[in-house]
């Protein structure tokens, strides 16, 4: 135990920096010392590495922060990949421009019918207005015989009605001469079908007017002045049309009609004739088909008038009598009855 007590007695000359471990030390350049490193004096180049090490680095270039973006609203509406780019300005600038260029145009046609209505009404009730239908050249030695203005005289929800009748009777008019050209045609290969070509020219000359006068001129007035009378008239004359184009399109032979039975029977004589009657019957099919849609279409129109059977009567009674030649028969007939009573009373 006495030798783990004793302390050995020191040294005078022993010298602490003296060890070998110290000395190692020193002598290594890699270790920066006071003798070897001065970092206030630049001459001595750079530090040792063991101040590189831990000497401070250059300062970071100073970053400004932006701005975070601004959070949206629960009513604000979120951007889910859409950019709004200068095109997509362009195209919205656009549609905007043309949407009010057509309300522009909308109301200045407004304007012009009213313009039109407030001249028209500036007449009086006495004046009449100058016939413009059918348009008829200057030089033509016979004027128009019909006042037309669908745009001024017919109620805007009514305008698109009355315009496709008339362009109906136009299709008709177009499809009788057709069937007149048919009906030619066959009589150049055929010569024993004189009596339907002769026919044709009288169907042409009979309807198109006929239709004009018997059944749109009624509608036409009838849609202008809610008059009853005039829609009774166009439901009866146009129903007894339809009939005559379903007979047109059946095509009984020797009437005058390119209907289906004569169009098939044609091909027999000649293909190209054949083939222009046909021609022919489908416009008469579509022809018929077409008179049907358009007389549910008005009679929807009339239920939707409130025009009725009874007032159609009044309105025949009020025009029978207010009609100046009715008046002067009335009157020349009821002073024959009262001569002819008083005569036979005298004897």
């Amino acid at each position: 135990m006495s030798k783990y007590t004793h302390f050995p007695e020191p040294v005078d000359d022993h010298n602490p920096f003296q060890d070998p471990a110290v000395t190692q030390h020193s002598s290594n350049t890699e270790y920066a010392t006071l003798d070897l490193y001065n970092p206030f004096d630049n001459k001595n180049g750079p530090p040792p590495p063991a101040y590189a090490a831990t000497a401070p680095s250059a300062p970071q270039p100073v970053v400004p922060a932006t701005t975070p973006p601004s959070r949206t609203t629960p009513t604000e509406p979120r951007n889910y990949g859409t950019s709004f780019t200068p095109q997509t300005a362009v195209n919205a600038t656009t549609a905007e421009l043309l949407r009010k260029q057509e309300e522009l145009e909308k109301k200045a046609r407004e304007l012009e019918r009213r313009e039109r209505e407030l001249d028209s009404h500036a007449l009086g009730p006495g004046a009449t207005r100058q016939n413009n239908w059918p348009p008829l050249p200057s030089f033509c030695p016979v004027g128009p015989c019909f006042y037309q203005d669908i745009n001024m005289e017919i109620s805007q929800s009514f305008q698109r009605t009355v315009s496709i009748m008339y362009y109906y009777w136009m299709f008709t008019a177009c499809t009788l001469v057709f069937n007149l050209m048919s009906c030619l045609s066959l009589f150049c290969v055929d010569t024993s079908g004189g009596v339907g070509l002769g026919l044709a020219i009288l169907w042409v000359l009979l309807f198109t007017p006929c239709s004009f006068v018997c059944w749109y001129r009624p509608v036409y007035k009838a849609f202008r002045s809610d008059s009853s009378f005039n829609f009774f008239a166009f439901f009866f004359i146009f129903f007894v049309q339809v009939i005559f184009y379903v007979i047109m399109t059946i095509g009984i032979p020797g009437w005058g009609f390119s209907g289906w039975i004569v169009s098939l029977a044609a091909l027999k004589t000649s293909v190209p004739v054949g083939v222009i009657m046909m021609l022919n019957a489908i416009l008469f099919t579509a022809q018929a088909a077409m008179g049907v849609v358009l007389l549910k279409r008005v009679h929807s129109l009339y239920r939707q008038t409130g025009a009725s059977f009874v007032k159609a009567q009044a309105e025949f009674a009020t025009g029978v009598m207010s009609n100046q030649a009715v008046r002067q028969a009335a009157a020349s007939a009821t002073a024959s009855a009262a001569q002819g009573a008083f005569t036979g009373a005298a004897r």
